[in-house]
């Protein structure tokens, strides 16, 4: 996922991808969750009936059928994504017009000046060098073709409206199991800050950002609750969390996260979620 030469050394991406890893339940969770948004943002673009579209870093496919409604009948809508577990996801009843394909961002067969938008969501953080991946997809726009780069924060801000001390010791928690993981440092986490900047390092010209706030209170839908107890209590949270917790704060944490316990934090009618999707858009 990134230059050719370095990639062979590192073989992974920043946050480990390879073709063979698969978080394709973790990706339908989000994307499920964060759909209002997602589809919203989608129609802001403006799309027309016609248009061809690249979805770069397609993930389990949802956002391919969102963008193919905005440019059918006569569209046409492609799907790039590296990890093999994901294009079997993304294939699954796909309609004839739309397309996914198998491939690094940076050595994806892909004819130049071929799209008039690509769409590019929680793909670019993954990437050694997001930079080098902008030039390489701004190199697929047609004339007047936009880029549209999105990153949701990648360490949500879970507000504990009954605890402020425990919401920033689990806040700090993740953020040092993260660096531990994938051996990152603090300049890693300014991925969504980043964005505006790069883009026009692109060079994407008229480049403009907004955040859109995901915010969730109780009472939940089902793909809220079952996005945050599972994607963020089970996965994030959990026993990943264990050695920068008190022993304490861990009990108290796990008590909120444990659905058969009154405390568990989804049934509060204090619960407040919020989590950022920023949006940069760019012409060519």
């Amino acid at each position: 996922m990134i230059g050719r030469t370095e990639e062979r050394k590192a073989a992974v991406g920043l946050l480990g991808d390879t073709p063979t890893r698969d978080y394709s339940r973790k990706l339908h969770l989000f994307n499920a969750f964060a759909e209002p948004e997602l589809r919203r943002a989608i129609v802001g673009l403006g799309l027309r009936p016609g248009m061809r579209v690249l979805d770069a870093g397609c993930g389990t496919g949802e956002a391919l059928h969102w963008l193919w409604d905005a440019v059918k009948p006569d569209g046409r809508v492609l799907g790039v994504e590296l990890a093999t577990a994901h294009v079997r996801e993304a294939r699954r009843g796909l309609a004839k017009p739309i397309e996914v394909i198998q491939g690094d961002l940076l050595d994806a067969a892909l004819p130049a000046e071929s799209f008039d938008l690509i769409w590019c969501v929680n793909t670019l953080h993954h990437l050694r060098d997001p930079l080098l991946g902008l030039k390489r997809l701004a190199s697929l726009l047609r004339a007047g073709g936009r880029m549209v780069v999105g990153q949701s924060s990648l360490v949500p801000d879970m507000y504990f409206a009954w605890d402020s001390r425990l919401e920033q010791a689990a806040n700090d928690a993740v953020r040092s199991y993260y660096r531990e993981r994938y051996s990152l440092d603090e300049r890693e986490f300014t991925a969504v800050r980043s964005l505006l900047g790069r883009m026009r390092r692109a060079p994407l010209h008229n480049a403009s950002v907004r955040t859109v706030m995901i915010e969730r209170v109780t009472p939940l839908r089902p793909a809220d609750e079952a996005y945050l107890l599972e994607a963020i209590f089970e996965k994030t949270w959990g026993d990943r969390l264990r050695p920068w917790l008190s022993a304490d704060d861990r009990a108290t944490l796990s008590r909120l996260c444990d659905p058969q316990h009154p405390q568990f934090a989804l049934r509060r009618d204090d619960f407040h979620f919020l989590q950022t999707l920023t949006l940069a858009v760019g012409e060519i």
